[in-house]
């Protein structure tokens, strides 16, 4: 017994002195202190509505209710789901946004939870939701917006439109403001939404045109998930402009509140988005946000996405699924797809990591020729050697076998309720409100169920998720330091 404890304990040594290993960026020291917190929130759980809970395509924490007394931390965040359960087509499901209370008690970097509490530390509560409208007050849609467009008028540019007429959003990623009212990006535009505290639509800012869908001249802003009984779209993908499903999915706020920084999932189509293998150059968008109504473009970024190699040698591209601002650089979670609990024959994922992205090298191509959906900056793969990219550092691995295993979770393996699930797609900050660890914060990151449930309800019909998936919401919790976050 004595050996098998110092062996246990030279582990937990080893994992903390990697995890604490700084990541450097330009000149700055980033630590992470490693996983101190699990919680979830059960796949049968429904909403004010009635309706199965969804989580998170992407969250944010209201720091300034967040407390700390006697090593328990409580506050809450807003959780925000995509486009409802769709695994056979979109369906009418009305976006919404979600409160989420939160009780955290964290272990100390490095220790393991007491036994029976591993996945009790983040006690997560589901407090309300409120539904998302368009600017009219009329009820908003998860169906695929096919090839209909709500014209351009006054402040409001083309938006996209289901066949029922309503305006259509797959919500990715959110940003409150300290008016209450919050950016929130989306899919199918991909556009940056303003909605006000009570969920209504104020304004709408849409990208560079090398962004916009494209089909055959004329915007089209379809996913190809048509829904029931809907035709698919023609062509099947954009011909330039974003690729299907891959979106405006991470945004974020600098610290100084200054700039709105959105980020696409890959590479636009022309950029050699149209291939899993060359979309690896995808584009920052900071936004000038000194007029909440009126974003103005004040920078644009070439982003290089994580490259790493499947199980069969083959390249891939790591797609991007959130982000958190810091100042010239942001943190980016990167994950790969079609691996994890809820997928029957998935197997463990070759890559889920969040990297430390620098932008100060970087060349700034907006408002240039690059803008324009006829100027490629990357075709096929390869970025135009005028252009320097931004720089990645890698910072935490999702995936870490020994921080997993003291939680009692794992990557890959069994199918059961401890495997990680597919879609990590949510993160946010709070500070750890320690005076002696004033860079400090804990880093929450969650993933996105897809509303997996075996006991599923939405739009007025149960459902049943395929192969007895039935997947939770989850937190995971990172202690980490990130100097000058704090500093406005």
């Amino acid at each position: 017994m004595k050996h098998l404890h110092r062996t246990a304990s030279l582990g937990v040594a080893l994992a903390l002195f990697t995890a604490l290993t700084p990541a450097l960026a330009d000149g700055v020291a980033y630590v992470n202190k490693g996983l101190v917190g699990v919680g979830r929130i059960p796949a049968d759980q429904r909403d004010k509505f009635g309706e199965t809970f969804g989580s998170g395509s992407g969250m944010a924490i209201d720091t300034s209710g967040w407390t700390h007394d006697a090593g328990t931390y409580k506050g809450s965040l807003w959780l925000l789901p995509d486009r409802g359960y769709n695994v056979a087509g979109t369906t009418d499901y009305r976006p919404r946004l979600n409160t989420i209370g939160i009780e955290f008690t964290p272990v100390a970097p490095g220790a393991a939870p007491a036994a029976g509490q591993e996945q009790k530390g983040v006690k997560a509560t589901l407090a309300d939701t409120m539904l998302l409208t368009d600017d009219k007050g009329a009820d908003a849609t998860g169906l695929d917006p096919l090839s209909d467009v709500r014209p351009a008028a006054g402040d409001m540019p083309m938006l996209p439109v289901a066949t029922n007429g309503k305006l259509a959003l797959d919500n990715e990623a959110i940003v409150r403001l300290p008016d209450g009212s919050m950016f929130i990006s989306d899919e199918y535009g991909p556009n940056i939404y303003r909605f006000s505290a009570q969920g209504r639509l104020m304004s709408a800012t849409q990208p560079p045109a090398a962004l916009v869908p494209m089909r055959k001249g004329a915007p089209n802003f379809s996913s190809d998930s048509p829904g029931p009984g809907a035709a698919d779209p023609d062509p099947k993908d954009p011909e330039t402009g974003r690729q299907n499903n891959q979106g405006l999915e991470g945004m974020a706020m600098t610290p100084d509140g200054k700039f709105l920084i959105a980020v696409l999932q890959s590479a636009p189509r022309q950029d050699g988005g149209d291939s899993p293998s060359t979309r690896q150059n995808t584009r920052a968008l900071v936004y000038d946000a000194s007029d909440f109504a009126h974003l103005k473009l004040a920078h644009e970024y070439v982003v290089p996405l994580p490259v790493f190699k499947d199980a069969k040698g083959k390249t891939k591209v790591a797609a991007q699924s959130e982000i958190v601002a810091l100042s010239d650089t942001f943190l980016m979670l990167a994950r790969d797809s079609g691996n994890g609990q809820g997928l029957k024959k998935g197997d463990a994922s070759l890559y889920r990591q969040i990297n430390i992205v620098d932008l100060s090298g970087a060349t700034d191509i907006a408002g240039g020729p690059f803008d324009a959906a006829d100027k490629p900056v990357a075709p096929k793969g390869v970025l135009d050697p005028s252009v320097t990219p931004a720089k990645l550092t890698p910072f935490i691995d999702i995936n870490d076998a020994g921080e997993l295993s003291r939680f009692g979770l794992h990557n890959g393996g069994a199918k059961d309720h401890n495997e990680l699930s597919e879609k990590w797609e949510a993160m946010s900050v709070a500070s750890v409100l320690d005076p002696k660890l004033p860079d400090d914060y804990f880093l929450f990151v969650g993933n996105d169920n897809d509303f997996l449930a075996q006991d599923g309800f939405q739009v007025g019909a149960p459902y049943k998720a395929d192969d007895g998936a039935d997947v939770d919401t989850m937190f995971l919790v990172y202690q980490v330091t990130l100097p000058g976050l704090g500093k406005k």
